[in-house]
Protein backbone atom coordinates (compact mmCIF):
# COMPACT_ATOMS: atom_id res chain seq x y z
CA UNK A 1 0.00 0.00 0.00
CA UNK A 2 1.66 3.27 -0.95
CA UNK A 3 0.43 6.79 1.16
CA UNK A 4 2.00 8.81 -1.25
CA UNK A 5 4.80 11.60 -0.39
CA UNK A 6 2.78 12.35 2.90
CA UNK A 7 3.19 8.80 4.46
CA UNK A 8 6.24 9.91 6.87
CA UNK A 9 5.26 13.46 7.11
CA UNK A 10 4.71 12.32 10.68
CA UNK A 11 7.80 10.74 11.25
CA UNK A 12 10.05 13.48 9.54
CA UNK A 13 7.78 16.00 12.18
CA UNK A 14 9.18 14.21 15.35
CA UNK A 15 12.56 14.30 13.97
CA UNK A 16 12.58 18.11 14.41
CA UNK A 17 11.09 17.69 17.93
CA UNK A 18 13.57 17.73 20.92
CA UNK A 19 13.93 15.41 23.45
CA UNK A 20 11.56 16.92 26.27
CA UNK A 21 8.72 17.36 23.29
CA UNK A 22 9.41 13.81 22.38
CA UNK A 23 9.14 12.17 26.13
CA UNK A 24 6.22 14.66 26.75
CA UNK A 25 4.75 13.35 23.72
CA UNK A 26 4.79 9.71 24.60
CA UNK A 27 4.26 10.60 28.03
CA UNK A 28 0.62 11.97 26.75
CA UNK A 29 0.77 8.37 24.94
CA UNK A 30 1.17 6.65 28.20
CA UNK A 31 -1.62 8.09 29.73
CA UNK A 32 -4.26 7.52 26.64
CA UNK A 33 -2.54 3.66 27.34
CA UNK A 34 -3.76 4.29 31.32
CA UNK A 35 -7.35 5.27 29.25
CA UNK A 36 -7.45 2.18 26.93
CA UNK A 37 -5.24 3.28 23.88
CA UNK A 38 -4.08 -0.50 22.92
CA UNK A 39 -0.69 -1.59 24.03
CA UNK A 40 0.22 -1.60 19.80
CA UNK A 41 -0.54 1.44 19.33
CA UNK A 42 1.35 2.77 21.48
CA UNK A 43 4.80 1.17 21.17
CA UNK A 44 4.56 1.83 17.53
CA UNK A 45 4.00 5.29 18.06
CA UNK A 46 6.09 5.65 20.99
CA UNK A 47 8.69 4.29 18.17
CA UNK A 48 7.91 7.15 15.82
CA UNK A 49 8.40 10.02 17.85
CA UNK A 50 11.37 8.69 19.79
CA UNK A 51 13.16 7.86 16.19
CA UNK A 52 14.38 4.33 17.10
CA UNK A 53 13.05 1.60 19.08
CA UNK A 54 16.09 1.69 21.55
CA UNK A 55 14.80 5.53 22.70
CA UNK A 56 11.13 4.29 22.78
CA UNK A 57 12.35 1.38 24.93
CA UNK A 58 13.87 4.20 27.45
CA UNK A 59 10.90 6.89 27.24
CA UNK A 60 8.50 3.41 28.09
CA UNK A 61 10.59 2.42 30.94
CA UNK A 62 10.59 5.75 31.90
CA UNK A 63 6.85 6.39 32.24
CA UNK A 64 6.05 2.66 32.95
CA UNK A 65 6.41 0.57 35.92
CA UNK A 66 7.55 -2.91 35.74
CA UNK A 67 4.68 -3.95 37.07
CA UNK A 68 2.79 -2.18 34.33
CA UNK A 69 5.19 -3.27 31.76
CA UNK A 70 4.69 -6.72 33.13
CA UNK A 71 1.49 -6.78 32.83
CA UNK A 72 1.31 -5.21 29.59
CA UNK A 73 3.36 -8.42 27.90
CA UNK A 74 0.77 -10.83 30.27
CA UNK A 75 -2.26 -9.78 28.46
CA UNK A 76 -0.66 -10.32 25.17
CA UNK A 77 -0.31 -13.43 22.75
CA UNK A 78 1.31 -14.27 19.73
CA UNK A 79 2.78 -11.81 17.88
CA UNK A 80 1.92 -8.76 19.84
CA UNK A 81 2.67 -10.21 22.56
CA UNK A 82 6.42 -10.25 20.89
CA UNK A 83 6.42 -6.75 19.64
CA UNK A 84 5.38 -5.18 23.36
CA UNK A 85 8.33 -7.56 24.76
CA UNK A 86 10.39 -5.84 22.64
CA UNK A 87 9.61 -2.71 23.52
CA UNK A 88 8.92 -2.89 27.63
CA UNK A 89 10.90 -6.13 28.77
Amino acid sequence: MNFGPHHDLGAAMFKSWSEEQQREEIGKLVTGYRNGVPIGILCRMAETIAGSRVKAREYLAHFLSPEERQKAVEQESGGMRQLVEAFLL
